[in-house]
């Protein structure tokens, strides 16, 4: 049987093939079917680059602030911390798509100051919403540490007769005052700052309630401090070469105060423990404010910088030795190190005149040999050296101080006394700003 060529179903595969040849007008139907899924990628684009923006100043608030929270979050409680570091963030980050968010935080001190926040929001779609996907998650994390760094510093200050004129004594007290301010703002935690104060003259005051210590050595001073079964001798030596009968003073008569040590002990760090490496008693007549050990008690350390008078003649290199054995050894009191914790340890030195006596000499080169001895040993054991020289007189520059100093950058030459309160207020910033980087 031949086929109906003139049916309707015939007609209907002709017109469907022709459609299909005809290269004329398929552009339209082509544009109908790919304008969803064009349509579809251009809003899904813009939702994600929305997206990419809003993640991205989400970071950068989180960012700042946590670098403005580390300022205070030593001192705040978990809640007050909560609420702080939610409502500077929300200062910060604003987004009209952006809802539920949630900031934590959460300090930790035990090795270093550490601040860890954590926040997420979800951000609200436009095409991606006719898709099926409504909401985008976004989080953020920033972590601030700071203060993993602890501060060991000795002031040892030259309280000599000539630190009377110009201003000076009056300049150091207030420029002293002032740095130990800055090291007590600098400090969260009671450990993260110790000071010893070392005044010195010619010798340094341990303090006249140690006559009972075991690391004094009391030969020069008994061999002066007595008296003979005959008054007319008033030394040791006069009175015995006279077969006379010396009787040593009690030794709780002694002003507290001691000269050099034995050399080469005079130049190290040795604990005092027999021998050279005692510490000779010695009745200075100017004998200076005594001395204080490494300490955190901001009170006593102010009013050891109150008691500073000027007398005496110059020994800087017995305050240098001394302030260095505040800092590392016996006999006085170093508190431990914790293993969280890196340390720095700074002397810094302020004398406003050259070295005129010590137990040996009375020669300015002699005594200041043996003091670039100490210097050098004490940068050879990691220790950060400031010298200051404050030179109102026509004193030469010291090249010794100037070599005595960690490097060029910590030495001062100053012609005022005013001038040792901004001095004395740079190193303190150097130091807090090392203590508390980040």
């Amino acid at each position: 049987m031949r086929p109906d060529l003139s049916g309707p179903r015939f007609r209907g595969r002709v017109m469907l093939s022709r459609f299909l040849r005809d290269r004329r007008g398929n552009i339209a139907p082509m544009m109908a079917m790919l304008a969803v899924p064009l349509i579809g990628s251009a809003g899904v684009a813009i939702d994600y680059t929305q997206a990419s923006a809003t993640r991205t100043s989400f970071q950068t608030a989180l960012d700042a602030t946590a670098l403005a929270m580390s300022k205070t979050a030593a001192t705040q409680n978990a809640a007050d911390l909560q609420a702080s570091a939610s409502a500077y963030f929300n200062a910060l980050f604003s987004s009209p798509t952006a809802r539920d968010v949630v900031v934590n935080a959460t300090y930790t001190g035990t090795a270093g100051s550490k601040l860890a926040l954590n926040a997420t929001a979800t951000l609200k779609t436009n095409v991606l919403g006719i898709l099926g996907y409504g909401d985008i998650p976004i989080a953020a994390a920033a972590t601030s540490t700071w203060g993993e760094t602890r501060l060991r510093v000795a002031l040892v200050l030259d309280n000599t007769g000539s630190m009377s004129s110009a201003g000076k004594m009056t300049a150091l007290k207030t420029a002293s005052q002032n740095l130990l301010t800055q090291l007590k703002n600098a400090a969260l935690l009671p450990e993260d700052v110790y000071v010893s104060v070392v005044p010195f003259s010619k010798d340094v005051n341990v303090g006249a309630d140690k006559y009972d210590r075991n690391w004094i050595n009391w030969s020069l001073w008994e061999a002066v401090n007595g008296t003979c079964s005959n008054s007319s001798y008033k030394s040791k030596s006069s009175c015995e070469s006279r077969g006379k009968v010396w009787t040593p003073a009690a030794h709780d008569t002694w002003n507290g105060c001691v000269t050099d040590r034995d050399q080469n002990y005079d130049t190290t760090n040795d604990p005092p423990v027999a021998g050279g490496t005692l510490y000779p008693a010695e009745q200075y007549s100017s004998c200076p404010a005594a001395l204080m050990e490494l300490s955190n008690d901001w009170t006593s350390l102010s009013a050891r910088i109150d008691a500073m008078q000027p007398a005496g003649n110059t020994n800087q290199a017995i305050g240098l030795q001394m302030g260095w054995q505040t800092l590392t050894a016996s006999p006085f009191t170093v508190p431990e190190f914790d293993s969280n914790y890196q340390y720095n340890q700074v002397i810094i030195l302020l004398t406003d005149g050259m070295n005129t006596e010590n137990r040996w000499y009375t020669s300015q080169s002699s005594i200041d040999k043996r003091q670039q001895k100490t210097c050098d040993n004490i940068k050879a054991a990691g220790i950060t050296l400031y010298t200051v020289q404050v030179n109102t007189g026509n004193d030469p520059t010291s090249t010794m101080l100037q070599n005595c100093a960690s490097n060029s950058s910590k030495y001062f030459l100053l012609k005022s006394g005013d001038q040792i309160i901004s001095t004395f207020n740079q190193i303190g910033t150097a130091l807090s700003e090392l203590r508390l980087s980040q």
